[in-house]
């Protein structure tokens, strides 16, 4: 064959590659110039997409569906408000208490409703301060009233104002657990203890109320609200954190907390009737727009044709995809390096996976954890092979092995208090198994020698794979313009085309160049 017949018949590979570059270039400059979606990740505004999923068991009879709705307040400016509610009449009340008024003449069986709100992150002051709550005589039976006013008696004893008495009081029941009235009144109002706080701060005559606030995590799914107690001082107000198992009772609401108080006036956050068994879960994206003027536009605009943006999709599923397009660019990283460089690896993505898990764990947490699952797994595996099982069950004993190895890691980093160990929960374990099962064969095969160099390799390329795709420039451009992956697409075709040498092989030819 000569060389005019070799290149025509590459014509059509080279027609495809420059197609994808065309094609992914214009989907990019497209959404640019179009919806004014930046190019450079730099100064930008910061808008969450949060979404509430509500289900609830209707009976067959008229349905009446009432749900607390977030309203502007110091940080947060709320841009649009949206339902999804097929066959309902849906109405947003904006009363003194903000809410989401779903309802229908009949309804039966499984029910979901969605509300969906753009939420921008500023640094305007809402202006509106909440009046303080009219405070209601309380009162309890015996022996709980006596313990009520011990307990209030000496956290007033050693407080100064409205906040300092609602600092000690929660101290007390975070750290005075073991005292005889404390463990009576959690015992006797376990799932009552915010309106027993909210109660016990009323009779000290000091305004209250149980507010919710959601913590903003970025691609985060199935999210329930957070019970938070609001107590004012005169015409000012601070939200507390209620003690839990690993919190204290501070102020929240600093300048970098991104907490959002979806329920204000102390009022139910969700309110069904002729339903049971309702609950309320959420789902949230961050992303980065250029401008506030553009901000209304590119969100109506969402779900023209030509707009091929993820943003159109429901939040839950937006959060996925954020992680899934970044899979593109681990798998490119490997190519090179297998390809161009000439790395081994164990395993031709496994890399890839490996480097999503050091994402979610971070990057030394994932290290530390990844060779202690190896490291220990490759030696009960040792034993396994000395039992001469099938391949299936001896890959069945591998990953029920390694199940039990990362839910002992996580135990005993919990009872150590390193809570950085509990993420080692994030590896795949299907892939550890086989990483392992490989690992051990081709060290009884090939030597120790060979598993060091590509057990090495998979680590330098998972770790290579892990800046890539958490850069947030390779962020931003993945999740905001859908023409990159076709670029990638294209760059990935041309490297998979080359038959050259590989960079670590050059070292073979050497003595030719003396």
């Amino acid at each position: 064959m000569n060389i005019r017949s070799l290149s025509f018949s590459r014509a059509p590979f080279f027609l495809l590659v420059g197609f994808l570059l065309v094609v992914g270039i214009v989907l990019t400059l497209h959404r640019h110039w179009m919806y004014e979606v930046p190019l450079v990740y730099g100064e930008t505004q910061t808008i969450w997409s949060v979404e509430a999923k509500v289900e609830f068991n209707a009976h067959g009879g008229p349905v009446k569906v009432s749900m607390a709705r977030p309203s502007a307040q110091d940080g947060f400016t709320v841009l649009k408000e949206a339902g999804a509610s097929p066959g309902y009449g849906l109405n947003f009340m904006d009363s003194d208490e903000p809410r989401a008024e779903w309802t229908v003449r009949g309804a039966k069986g499984k029910q979901e409703l969605f509300y969906r709100a753009e939420i921008l992150v500023s640094q305007m002051q809402s202006g509106a301060d909440l009046p303080p709550p009219a405070i209601d005589p309380v009162s309890w039976p015996e022996p709980y009233a006596s313990a009520v006013s011990e307990v209030l008696a000496a956290a007033y004893a050693t407080s100064a104002d409205n906040y300092s008495l609602t600092r000690e009081l929660l101290k007390r029941f975070r750290e005075d657990e073991t005292a005889q009235h404390i463990e009576l009144l959690r015992t006797h109002y376990a799932d009552q203890l915010p309106e027993l706080w909210v109660e016990m701060l009323h009779k000290a005559r000091v305004p209250a109320s149980v507010v919710y606030g959601l913590n903003l995590q970025d691609g985060r799914r199935r999210q329930s609200l957070t019970p938070l107690l609001r107590v004012w001082n005169g015409n000012d107000s601070q939200i507390f954190e209620l003690p839990g198992e690993k919190s204290s009772a501070s102020v929240l609401l600093a300048a970098d907390t991104p907490l959002l108080l979806w329920e204000q006036r102390g009022a139910p956050v969700l309110d069904v009737t002729g339903g049971t068994d309702s609950s309320i879960r959420f789902s949230m994206l961050k992303r980065e727009e250029s401008t506030y003027a553009n901000i209304a536009e590119n969100l109506s605009s969402q779900h023209d044709f030509l707009n091929f943006s993820i943003h159109s999709l429901p939040v839950e599923e937006q959060a996925m995809f954020k992680t899934i397009l970044l899979i593109p660019i681990g798998a490119l990283i490997v190519c090179i390096l297998r390809i161009v460089i000439g790395i081994r690896t164990s395993g031709t993505f496994m890399p890839v996976l490996i480097a999503l898990a050091f994402i979610q764990t971070s990057l030394v947490t994932g290290l530390v954890g990844f060779l202690l699952v190896v490291a220990t797994g490759l030696f009960i595996r040792g034993y396994l092979s000395r039992l001469n099982l099938l391949l299936v069950a001896r890959i069945t004993a591998v990953i029920i092995t390694v199940i039990a190895i990362i839910s002992i890691f996580s135990v005993l980093s919990y009872k150590l208090g390193l809570t950085e160990g509990l993420k080692i929960t994030f590896f795949p374990m299907i892939i550890l198994s086989w990483t392992i099962e490989r690992m051990s064969i081709l060290w009884e095969e090939e030597g120790g020698r060979e598993v060091m160099v590509q057990g090495g390799g998979s680590l330098l390329t998972a770790v290579l794979a892990y800046w890539a795709m958490s850069d947030p420039w390779v962020r931003h451009l993945t999740f905001n313009f859908i023409g990159i992956q076709f670029i990638v697409l294209a760059l990935v075709l041309l490297i998979g085309s080359y038959t050259g040498y590989r960079l670590l092989e050059l070292k073979r030819f050497k003595a030719f160049g003396n």
